[in-house]
């Protein structure tokens, strides 16, 4: 339940001539007793990789619709611990790999060994921690490249291709490219350059490269998996969940490269 599962998934899907679609949730909306249900269920409509975020009160990379899902689990006693302890439960029934996406804090608070330890009970491959720059990264990465786990590394549009280039190196997992300049949240449009900035990203990366923030239908999947290895989805499908509407995401996932399905 490592990285190498991560770089598996990647691998059957290109194989296959298709994208990846990562679809994330917020653990413990709707009740921590939820996830397992949630998981199952994206597994079972053919997502490639699972991003669960951890509720956080100051998540700085989050829109409404995430940041609303975080204040609902909080407010039921939801934390890093009991997430862990509620995936390690039903691990051995989850065969798509797990990434969770927190902030430093409450991973810092756990202990960062601890936290390394405690994901691979849980059938996690690696995480996404959004406010841990490059530069300081190393006491997170350390226990966790002991652990084989992934530490997932983003660039965004004002990345210059030097800084590019030093992400890039060394990534492991994916590199979750942003594709606005902002918060999370369904866009209708995208800027002119995330093609190229995409494409840019491809080009130096020894990893598949995702596409995410704003995606929230399958024509954007396909158009931005044009120029990239996949894509990331996350406000719509916290959306669909919380309104009971779950069946509606197997719409939003593209069924090959460059064909598309009914978005909702």
């Amino acid at each position: 339940m490592t990285k190498e599962k991560l770089a598996s998934a990647f691998a059957a899907v290109a194989e296959k001539d298709e994208k990846a679609f990562v679809a994330y949730i917020m653990a413990g909306d709707g009740g921590l007793s939820s996830l397992k249900e949630k998981i199952l269920h994206l597994q079972e409509i053919g997502v490639t990789v699972v991003e669960i975020g951890i509720p956080f009160s100051d998540p700085v990379a989050d829109g409404p619709v995430i940041q609303e899902a975080g204040q609902r689990a909080l407010a039921q006693g939801v934390t890093l611990d009991k997430v862990l302890k509620e995936l390690a439960s039903f691990q051995n029934e989850v065969s798509i790999p797990l990434v969770v996406m927190t902030y430093l804090n409450p991973v810092y608070r756990y202990g960062l060994e601890r936290f390394a330890e405690d994901c691979v009970k849980a059938g996690i491959s690696g995480a996404i921690i959004p406010d841990v720059p490059l530069e300081e990264e190393d006491e997170i990465r350390d226990p966790m490249k002991r652990h084989s786990l992934a530490l997932i590394r983003l660039v965004t549009l004002t990345s210059p291709e030097s800084r590019i280039k030093n992400i890039a190196q060394d990534a492991e997992g994916f590199i979750y490219a942003v594709t606005v300049n902002g918060i999370t949240g369904a866009r209708t449009t995208f800027k002119e350059n995330v093609p190229s900035y995409l494409k840019k990203i491809k080009e130096l990366s020894p990893v598949p490269v995702l596409a995410g923030f704003g995606v929230s239908s399958s024509e954007q999947a396909a158009e931005l998996g044009k120029h990239c290895d996949g894509v990331i989805v996350g406000s719509k499908i916290v959306e669909l969940f919380h309104t009971g509407n779950q069946e509606a995401i197997r719409e939003i996932i593209p069924k090959k490269a460059g064909q598309t399905v009914q978005a909702e």
